[in-house]
């Protein structure tokens, strides 16, 4: 690694510091004939600019931070290319950090990022981290949410979905089909995706007159273990469920490899509905997957309009957006 410096270059050819700096930062005058010395010289001695010093004297970075629960799944690398693609083109570059559905690990990943003096930060929240980025937004970085919101309004910019009325959607289908013994593989709590979906599931149950069956609710932890988890301890009731519903994608993946486990043949008058689709899916014809369509990448391009609108822009108008899931019945 190369550690000239522009007095190196400067020494080198027996000129001003302040010369060569007009030359490499393309600002002021410099003669033809000295820009040609300049450039000559910084190539022979392999001159690298400083990123570090040249971005605090612009007070900028170029990149932004983005925190999602789980860089595994597919939904949430969706939502980054989105982003990508849309402030890529305007130079700026992501720093992906990933929280693992860990309170403690999002705060540090924050912490980091904020220390790398990151120009915005783009987050999928796992919850607790309120205050850390309250503090950060005070500072004047841009945060804005996606796909979870933080139950404090804290007037931050927030890409989500209707999750009420996506899951409400897919227990009143499965309801309306006559199953009354439904397995709910739940999400964690602490974050919107996973109440929000509750409520909807609440809401159609109470809605169809069908009592709450605790025994039937399984905490899945938006993870696949959890869904594998759920899958394994539904087989294991003396009344099976006719029905599984599973609250995203990775826990759905995961109720499927505990059938595969299990052979998915004995399980043809199952029914699984899942918050999102699964690329398994498109392997199995039984059981029957119904499932609500997801719009990752739409949610990405979103946010990265309205990160340029900050970054560029100087917009300071709050965006709340709000998209709704698309029902797929599996037909």
């Amino acid at each position: 690694m190369s550690n000239t410096t522009i007095k190196d270059i400067a020494k080198e050819l027996n000129i001003s510091i302040a010369t060569v700096s007009r030359v490499l930062n393309n600002s002021g005058y410099a003669s033809p004939e000295v820009k040609e010395r300049v450039l000559a010289a910084a190539k022979k001695l392999n001159y690298r600019p400083n990123a570090i010093a040249r971005s605090l004297k612009k007070h900028q970075t170029n990149t932004i931070g983005i925190v999602i629960p789980d860089i595994s799944n597919p939904f949430f690398m969706k939502i980054s290319r989105g982003i990508e693609d849309v402030v890529l083109p305007k130079g700026y570059n992501l720093i992906f950090a990933s929280g693992d559905e860990n309170p403690q690990k999002e705060k540090k990943m924050l912490q980091i990022l904020f220390e790398k003096r990151v120009d915005a930060i783009v987050i999928a929240t796992s919850g607790g981290n309120e205050e850390t980025i309250r503090k950060i937004k005070s500072t004047g970085v841009p945060i804005i949410l996606v796909d979870r919101k933080i139950k404090n309004d804290l007037d931050l910019d927030y890409v989500v979905e209707d999750n009420v009325q996506g899951a409400y959607q897919l227990t009143a289908y499965l309801l309306q089909q006559g199953h009354t013994r439904i397995g709910l593989v739940n999400g964690s709590q602490e974050v919107s995706t996973g109440y929000e979906r509750f409520e909807g599931y609440m809401k159609a149950i109470e809605e169809y007159g069908i009592s709450s069956q605790p025994e039937y609710i399984y905490d899945g932890e938006f993870t696949t273990d959890g869904g594998f988890k759920a899958a394994e301890y539904f087989l294991s009731l003396p009344e099976m469920p006719t029905a599984i519903l599973s609250f995203n994608n990775v826990m759905t993946f995961g109720v499927l490899l505990k059938l595969a486990e299990q052979g998915i043949a004995n399980f043809e008058d199952l029914i699984i509905a899942s918050y999102g689709q699964n690329d398994a899916e498109q392997l199995i014809q039984k059981p029957k997957i119904i499932s609500i369509k997801q719009s990752p990448y739409e949610m990405g391009i979103r946010a990265g309009e309205i990160l340029l609108d900050r970054l560029v822009n100087n917009d300071e108008t709050p965006v709340f957006e709000t998209i709704t899931p698309i029902f797929n019945n599996g037909s």
